[in-house]
This record gives C-alpha cells, structure tokens and sequence, in this order.
C-alpha cells in the first residue's frame, strides 16, 4: 500500500459513499489494513481530504496552459467549463474542492494570470475575474450536486424561464466574461 493506492480508494469510497460517509475507518477496511496504518501517509483526515481534492482536480490541472495567441476570453470561458467538468467528475467534487489550497497548482495559476496580463487584461482585474469565475464555479456545481430544487423555487414568477444546470452556469459565466471585457476596455481607453 502507497498514497497514490490511498488515495485512488479514497476517491472510489468517496463516489460510493458521498464525502459525509468517508472515514478513516471505513477506507482502512476497504484497503483490508488496520485504521492506525493510514496515519503513516496522512496524519489526520484533513491531510487524506487536501490529498483527495488535488488527485481528484487532476483533469483539470493537467489541461493544457494558454498558448499567446490564444484570444483571452475563448480561454477564460474553456478554463472555467473546465474546472466545472472536473469538480463533476466526482461525487461531491465541489465539496471536497471548497476551501482547499492549490498547494501544487500555484505556478499554473502564475502562468494562467500572465497570459491574462500579457493579453491586455489590468492585473488587478485579472485577479478578481479568476477569483470570481472560481468560486462561481465551486458554488454552481455544489447546487447542482445537492440538486436541491432551486428550480422549482422559481416556478411561481412568472417570465423566469426554467433553466438546467449548463444552461444555467453558462448564463452566469457569460455575464462575468461580460464584466471582465467592459472593464478591460475602459483600462485601455483610460490608458490611450
């Protein structure tokens, strides 16, 4: 047994059982150890949950970085639907995601907001947007995994078309990418 084996079972209790039901002692009997030998990769649950949520965002960590001559807002959108793909592909992936540090990621990060930077976009503005697009993401997808009817809250205003979950995200997005251009443009204005 290793902590990539740890981990990877971590992940397929995490899909069966949903993250309320993992523990420690449920993973030890599925690895077919005693609980205390967990300890020797991770020292506490925390430990085991900050690993889980890095192996878990793998898919989008591993994406590919934006290329100069990629036009900034068709990648800030893929950037996002990517990080929304990912944060699905696992059972409450949005929850195990919250409140974790991209402890790994932060070079990717630095090279994600210098292409922004580079691409005419105020660092500051940059920063915010990603910030922003982030969480939104993290928020929306833990809507939907928890599927909680939001919908059909709005069934009684009249006009508020019903929307699904994509359909939904991707409105939302839209207006931050929005946001993020008009704000640009006016730096530049302000700038010549």
């Amino acid at each position: 047994m290793n902590r990539a084996t740890v981990v990877t079972e971590a992940l397929n209790l995490l899909d069966e059982v949903g993250l309320e039901n993992v523990s420690t002692r449920r993973l030890a009997q599925r690895l077919g150890v005693e609980q205390p030998s967990l300890y020797y990769h991770f020292r506490t649950k925390k430990d085991l949950l900050a690993a889980m949520a890095q192996a878990a965002m793998a898919p989008h960590a591993d994406a590919p970085l934006p290329a100069p001559e990629d036009d900034w807002r068709e990648w800030f959108l893929e950037n996002t639907r990517s990080f929304r793909r990912t944060l699905l592909l696992r059972r409450d992936g949005a929850r195990l995601h919250a409140g974790s540090t991209p402890t790994g990621d932060l070079d990717r990060i630095r090279r994600k907001m210098t292409f922004l930077v580079t691409s005419g976009v105020p660092e500051r503005e940059a920063q915010m947007a990603m910030l922003a697009a982030g969480r939104y993401t993290v928020g929306s997808v833990l809507e939907e995994q928890a599927d909680t009817g939001a919908g059909d809250a709005m069934e009684g205003l009249a006009d508020v078309p019903e929307l699904d979950h994509e359909t939904a995200f991707e409105a939302g997005l839209a207006l931050i990418l929005e946001g993020l251009v008009q704000r640009t443009e006016a730096a530049a204005s302000r700038a010549s």
